[in-house]
Parts: structure tokens; C-alpha cells; sequence
């Protein structure tokens, strides 16, 4: 179906054709200059020490349960209401997945205070997801995982440049993962970015992200090697220059593309605010975040008359989504485990078009459609 309104827009212009018509003209497109770039703007953004370039989000997720030492029936107490991606990188381990509830109908980051409830002798990691760019209770968690010596891992895929106290997401807990898919802040198609003030935990992802090789074709390339030692079972997580250059063009635009965003979700929040049978999670929320997406929970409701919804609105031209299914309720997870906030958001929360190009007269639109719809 073709819609008029679609639920993401790229935000590429001339800047991402230049860009990767000179990587093709410099005659390197693998792993190379661009991908250290990348990395460097990337981590001086973020005021932290390392940053290394990967295929995927996926990929900087399974490195980091690697570098923590998590392993066979280890637990990783994780939220359910996430990409599935989160959770499968524990099982790429060995480890078993706990699942915590979330906070709130208005706060949909995981829960601290039933996190420590699931803790065993077997925890060993905690990953939070910052979902839609909104950040978890960092203090809380971070004292509950120094209390249990347990490690932190921030799924921030949602959150480049979102901020916690002052401090980027991604650089509270022990290592931070990003996401560059083509629906994310910064898009490069595929795409991932690892992160860490840990020296030991950046040598140990730049081994394993390529084969667990010492050095790459572009350092044997400029003769800086002439040959190499594998030191580890590593994988082929490797960026290649041209996603590089496309997230370097990126970068040059996040800012003026979050102010954007941020100015059609004040809009969203102050219509959707007035309108009896909506929640808008996180509508109270001041700090600077990337506004990801833009979800709405339904009240009172179910998942057929939330599927009904959405189909409306599909008919009325406006792409919606979900996120997320709950991935605790999956084929692969499904335990018989019971995380009531978790289920009923999953269930009746609807996500709305939201990306930086949106016109005031599409958003008018869909407040519109959305409260006619509801009422």
C-alpha cells in the first residue's frame, strides 16, 4: 500500500550522494579511512573514549555480552518490550534471558525496583533499552548493578544524542550500542557503532568484530602489516567505508534534524494531551532526547479494537507501527511468563509517523485523524 503519510522519511539529499560517489572515486569501499572517521566524530560526540564501527546493532550487542565475560546459563535481566535483536544476542551467548516489566503506561523504560527483584546468583548483566530515545533511571540501575557487581549494557539504538543528567546514552554503563538501520536518527541502510571508556573492552571489540585477526586489509593496504595472528573466535562484523561516509553525512545533520523532531512532538503532545482515551508516554519529559518515534497507548482497550485502529488509519493514508510485539509472548521465548504492563502495551500501543521532514499540515492531519478515530 502506498501511503501518504509513511511512518519514516530518509533525510538523504546530496550530501549522502557526494558523499559516497567520492568513497567509490577513492578507490576503498571496505572497512577503511571512512569507517575511523566515522568512529572518531562519533565518539567526540558522544564525549566518550572509544567508538568501533559494525554491520549492526545486532553485531554491537553480541560483542558486548562477548567482552563482559557473559556466558553459558549466565542470567541477563533484559525488558521485554524491545527489538528482538536485544534478547537473541544473549542466547548468541549461551546466556538466559530474564524479562523485567516496564515502569509505566507513561514511562515505558524497564522497571529498577522489579529488576532487583529478579536478581540470582546467576545475574550477571543488565541490559536497558532506551526506548524511543527516552532514558532509562540510570542511577537506579547503576546502584543496583554496583550493589550486585553486575554489568551494565545500554541498548541506546533509539537515542543518539539523547542525554541522562547531562550525560549521552550509551556512556552510563560499562559499553553502549547503536543503531544505523535505515528507520533510525542516523540511516546508513545497515549499521552499527560500540562503545566504551574501557580500553580493554575497545581492543577486545576491534579483535572480534573482524575474525579475531589483529589488523585489517586497509592497515596491510598502507604497509603497516604484512600479515597477522588470530588471537580469538571473532566474526565478520565489519562496517564498510560507504555506510561510513553515508553516517559521516549523517552526523552533519542530526542536530537540526532532532530540533525538527523535537518541534512535531510538542505539537503531538499538545493535541494528543487533551484527548480523553490516549495516553502519550513520556509527555511530561523535558530533557534532551532524539525522539526516535512516537507512540500512543490506547485506553480501555484491546489488541483487536488497537488493530482496528491502525487499519483506519491505514485506510486514511497514515503508516502506523508497533513497538514493540512483546518478545517475551514470541514462539522461541514464550515461557508462560506474565508482565502485565509490559502485554498491555504491547497489545494497544500504536506508533505515529515521526521523522524531521513531516510538514505542520501532515501532523494536523493525523492529530485529527487519530481523535476522530478514538472518540
Amino acid at each position: 500500500m502506498n501511503y501518504n503519510i509513511p511512518l519514516f522519511d530518509l533525510n538523504y539529499g546530496k550530501e549522502e550522494r557526494k558523499a559516497v560517489l567520492d568513497t567509490l572515486r577513492s578507490g576503498w569501499i571496505s572497512t577503511g579511512p571512512k569507517c575511523h572517521e566515522f568512529e572518531t566524530r562519533f565518539a567526540e560526540m558522544l564525549n566518550v573514549n572509544h567508538a568501533v564501527s559494525l554491520s549492526s546493532c545486532t553485531g554491537a550487542l553480541h560483542l558486548s555480552l562477548r567482552i563482559l565475560g557473559i556466558k553459558e546459563d549466565d542470567e541477563v535481566i533484559t525488558p521485554s518490550l524491545t527489538f528482538v535483536a536485544t534478547v537473541n544476542a544473549i542466547r548468541y551467548v549461551n546466556a538466559i534471558p530474564v524479562f523485567c516489566d516496564i515502569r509505566s503506561y507513561n514511562d515505558l523504560t524497564v522497571d529498577p525496583d522489579s529488576l532487583e527483584e529478579l536478581i540470582t546468583p546467576n545475574t550477571k548483566a543488565i541490559i536497558v533499552m532506551h526506548y524511543a530515545g527516552f532514558p532509562c533511571d540510570m542511577d537506579k540501575i547503576m546502584a543496583i548493578a554496583h550493589k550486585y557487581n553486575l554489568k551494565v549494557l545500554e541498548d541506546a539504538c533509539h537515542g543518539p544524542l539523547s542525554e541522562y543528567k547531562g550525560r549521552k546514552l550509551g556512556t552510563i554503563g560499562d559499553l553502549g550500542c547503536f543503531s544505523f538501520f535505515s528507520n533510525k536518527n542516523i540511516s546508513t541502510g545497515e549499521g552499527g557503532m560500540l562503545v566504551t571508556n574501557n580500553r580493554q573492552f575497545y581492543e577486545k571489540a576491534v579483535i572480534l568484530r573482524s575474525h579475531g585477526m589483529t589488523s585489517l586489509s586497509y592497515e596491510r593496504f598502507k604497509g603497516h602489516n604484512t600479515s597477522y595472528d588470530v588471537l580469538d573466535l571473532g566474526y565478520n562484523y565489519r562496517m564498510d567505508d560507504l555506510r561510513a561516509a553515508l553516517g559521516l553525512a549523517q552526523l552533519c545533520k542530526l542536530k537540526d534534524d532532532l530540533l525538527k523532531r523535537a518541534e512535531i512532538r510538542k505539537r503531538y503532545v499538545e493535541k494528543f494531551s487533551a484527548i480523553d482515551g490516549l495516553i502519550v508516554p513520556f509527555k511530561d519529559y523535558q530533557g534532551y532526547v532524539s525522539n526516535y518515534i512516537f507512540p500512543v497507548l490506547l485506553v480501555d482497550s484491546t489488541a483487536e479494537k488497537r488493530d482496528m485502529t491502525r487499519k483506519e488509519l491505514h485506510e486514511k493514508g497514515i503508516q502506523s507501527s508497533v513497538h514493540y510485539p512483546a518478545v517475551h509472548k514470541f514462539s522461541i521465548y514464550d515461557k508462560g511468563l506474565n508482565l502485565p504492563k509490559t502485554e498491555y502495551v504491547s497489545d494497544n500501543l500504536i506508533t505515529l509517523p515521526l521523522y524531521s521532514q513531516l510538514k505542520k499540515r501532515q501532523v494536523d492531519y493525523i492529530i485529527d485523524s487519530v481523535r476522530g478515530l478514538i472518540s
